[in-house]
């Protein structure tokens, strides 16, 4: 009878995975945000209990661009900065954003600029937040917290000595409705002329750590500011790639585009569920966030305001690369992005040279062993899009959302279904194809990850490279020994480098991106996974030694306890996430009125529209011309025309000058509290060459073709004045579109019960009026 093995190493190799586990929960934990500081802090530092004041003051209300609640937000915040001694003043313009050809956005804005002059000044730092909130909530985290971060920030740099460097304040209107009023602050206003380093503050959600997750282009000296400064280094440059690859803008996105800026931008996005939703109160928003972004702010602030800024104001030469390890930021130049991917291509393939010539995985079983890597590399996304769509399946209100209002659970079940995937394919394969083979060929496939992403997303190269380079080493140095308490070291020190690396990203990634595309994080735990495939060895009976019925019940348990508690977090997560009147169900619903043809419908964008939306909406429809409709997939239902008026269009003008038609119109309109007016000019035979409107000239890159809308955000009451400057002799049509919020009081309309309200998009509750004019 075989003897069996020893119990030693297995329980080294629980140990092994043991001490993984918890620095996996360490590096993890640290990314969270600190402890919030009382009211009584001492006055140089950030409290969050104060800048929490200026939070409930900023969103006690919903104060979208251009209402009267946005004034009194307005009139606060320069009371505020006055009273710090700065120099404060509102810049009132009118903003213009391309969305895309053919279409402009376009705003009246009311933007808080305030300067803390410097004693010797290198450059402008320029701290900016918006003030507005969407339409469907007060907006406590997005942006009242970065604005009152920024508040409580500049009054601690006046309580300590003089900067070196001027510090403008920046707080815009109107970002949420068209980053317009980014757009005025760069073209128009004169402290703008310059340019400078801006450091942009943001949310996409309700808690977490603030994450630095973009920069203008060549940051290395910016990130190098980051690290040395920055209390709280929550920062990586693959979010950085990442992002730069997403359709996705903020102000600071307007401020790069100019081109006279470079910066930091950066945001805190966990708890997403209550994002742009009238759940953005106030008592929602983590003080311990708040507190964390403030820190950075301050210490940022002190930092660049006494550096040099004319070397920073530029781009650099290279980007940076940078993520977390255990509170810290790891850092080097871009310029060993390529070295470093090089060199773990060389190391990878002495290995596979090594583990052949001594037997261990000749190059056909390695081959083997690569090729099937694969399935783990693909399998636990694919699961985790499962567990999605099985959610989904179960509580089909989850299908409208980005994120569970308590995620937790399903995101400790969507990396245990990653671990058990990994696991159950290594213990079908280990006998048959070696655990050696499959660690090589795991680790050919970080190799290969590694010089992808350093020619694609150089910033990301990281992730591969180091658990790569980690492993080739410690399975080079295990085949040079048998020594199982030597092989279990190495593998705990090749682990805890994949741990340190990855965990982190796996971590920020979920909130990031939800479960609804959990398969992209689930991709990065599949490759924390296989980079632990020695830790996980340890676990496995030895596979030389004949099997015995002891082996493969230890070898099935390993991957079904991964399996069980995948299962057991899921089932927690539906006994925990439940929906209430704190955590309601969205439902996103637009009301639109054809005041030509009496026709009216509810719409919605809901991909799959849940009980109460279902009530209105009932079947895919096609809404050209109407605001945040037109090119959406829409799902759609009859409704009851209301006796609401289309705004009134008056024709100022019309004449031909030189070789082109002008005509001027003004657009009141009828109805109150109107947040925007839509502007849709169709020329047949003839092309828009010019255009204004509310005294702004639409940018060029929207001309140049036979149609052209303008979406004019907070129009004034009075009536919006526009010109269009149109070539050749056909004929023109003017169709004009209001919008206001509130579903109250229409015809069929029944209010939202307990546990729904209105999801957050920009055209929750909106109420949409338009007819058309023939221009002749």
């Amino acid at each position: 009878m075989p003897t069996p093995p020893r119990p030693f190493p297995r329980l080294a190799g629980l140990l092994v995975v043991v001490l993984l586990l918890g620095l996996a929960a360490w590096s993890v934990l640290a990314l969270r945000p600190p402890s919030p500081a009382p009211a009584d802090a001492p006055a140089a530092e950030f409290s969050a209990a104060r800048a929490f004041e200026h939070v409930q003051r900023i969103a006690a209300e919903t104060h979208v661009a251009g209402s009267a609640a946005g004034g009194r937000v307005v009139d606060d915040l320069v009371e505020t900065l006055s009273a710090l001694g700065l120099d404060t003043r509102v810049q009132r313009a009118v903003g213009a954003w391309q969305s895309e050809p053919g279409s402009t956005e376009m705003a009246r804005v009311r933007n808080v600029v305030a300067v803390l002059p410097g004693s010797d000044p290198t450059g402008r730092l320029y701290l900016m937040a918006h003030h507005d909130s969407v339409e469907t909530g007060p907006g406590a985290a997005d942006d009242a917290a970065g604005v009152s971060a920024l508040l409580e920030s500049v009054r601690a740099l006046t309580e300590g000595p003089q900067l070196r460097n001027d510090v403008v304040v920046v707080l815009t209107d109107a970002e949420e409705a068209c980053l317009c009023g980014a757009e005025a602050f760069a073209a128009s206003h004169p402290l703008a002329s310059g340019g400078g380093v801006v450091l942009n503050f943001e949310a996409r959600g309700t808690t977490g750590p603030p994450i630095m997750f973009e920069t203008s282009l060549g940051n290395a000296g910016l990130a190098g500011a980051f690290a040395d400064a920055a209390p709280h280094k929550v920062a990586s440059s693959f979010a950085v790639e990442v992002y730069r690859a997403l359709p996705n803008d903020t102000d600071f996105s307007v401020l790069l585009a100019d081109g006279r800026f470079t910066g930091l931008n950066t945001a805190f996005i966990d708890g997403a569920a209550a994002y742009h939703t009238p759940q953005d109160v106030p008592d929602r928003l983590d003080r311990a966030t708040l507190q964390a972004m403030g820190d950075n702010a301050l210490a940022m602030a002190r930092e660049l305001g006494d550096r040099d800024l004319a070397a920073l104001a530029v781009p650099g030469a290279e980007d940076a690369t940078y993520f977390p390890v255990l509170d810290q930021l790891v850092r080097y130049p871009g310029s060993w992005v390529w070295p470093l991917a090089a060199g773990a291509g060389v190391l990878v393939l002495l290995v596979v040279w090594v583990v052949a010539r001594r037997g261990e995985s000749p190059l056909r079983w390695t081959l083997a062993g690569t090729l099937l890597a694969a399935v783990p590399l693909v399998g636990g996304p694919l699961a985790v899009q499962g567990l999605w769509w099985g959610l989904v399946a179960v509580r089909s209100d989850y299908g409208s959302m980005l994120d569970h209002w308590r995620p937790g659970p399903y995101r400790l079940a969507a990396v245990a279904l990653v671990a058990a995937v990994t696991l159950l394919w290594y213990a079908v394969l280990r006998r048959r194809i070696g655990p050696t083979s499959l660690a090589v060929g795991g680790l050919v496939w970080l190799a290969v990850l590694a010089g992808v992403l350093a020619a694609y997303a150089p910033g990301g190269s990281y992730l591969a490279v180091w658990p790569a380079l980690a492993g080739a080493l410690v399975v080079l140095v295990c085949a040079l020994t048998a020594n199982r308490v030597v092989r279990a070291v190495l593998a705990l020190a090749a682990g805890a480098v994949a741990v340190v690396v990855l965990a982190p990203t796996v971590s920020l990634f979920f909130p990031a991106l939800g479960l609804s595309s959990g398969a992209a994080p689930a991709f990065v735990a599949a490759m924390l996974t296989v980079a632990l495939l020695p830790a996980f060895e340890l676990l496995f009976p030895d596979p030389d030694a004949v099997p015995t019925a002891g082996s493969r019940t230890t070898a099935a348990a390993v991957p079904v306890v991964a399996l069980v508690t995948a299962g057991a977090c899921a089932v927690a997560g539906l006994l925990v996430d439940t929906f209430d009147a704190k955590h309601p169900v969205p439902s996103q619903l637009v009301y639109v009125l054809d005041a030509d043809g009496g026709q009216a419908w509810w719409a919605s964008t809901e991909h799959e529209p849940g009980e109460y939306t279902s009530r209105y909406v009932d079947e895919d429809s096609s809404f050209g011309g109407w605001p945040y409709l037109d090119g959406s997939d829409v799902v759609a239902g009859p409704a009851v025309p209301a006796d609401l008026p289309a705004p009134e269009v008056e024709v100022v003008s019309d004449a031909v000058v030189g070789e082109r038609r002008e005509v001027t119109v003004r657009v009141t309109p009828q109805r109150s509290a109107v947040r925007l007016l839509s502007l849709e000019l169709a020329v047949d035979g003839g092309t828009v060459e010019r255009a204004r409107a509310g005294g702004r000239a639409v940018p060029d890159a929207a001309l140049g073709g036979s149609f052209l809308r303008i979406t004019f955000h907070a129009p004034p009451p009075d009536g919006l004045q526009a010109t269009f400057s149109v070539a050749g002799d056909g004929t023109a049509s003017l169709r004009v579109v209001d919008g206001s919020d509130g579903l109250d009081g229409l015809p069929g309309f029944e209010p939202r019960p307990d546990g729904v309200d209105a999801a957050g998009s920009h055209s929750s509750d909106l109420v949409l009026v338009g007819s058309t004019t023939e221009l002749g």
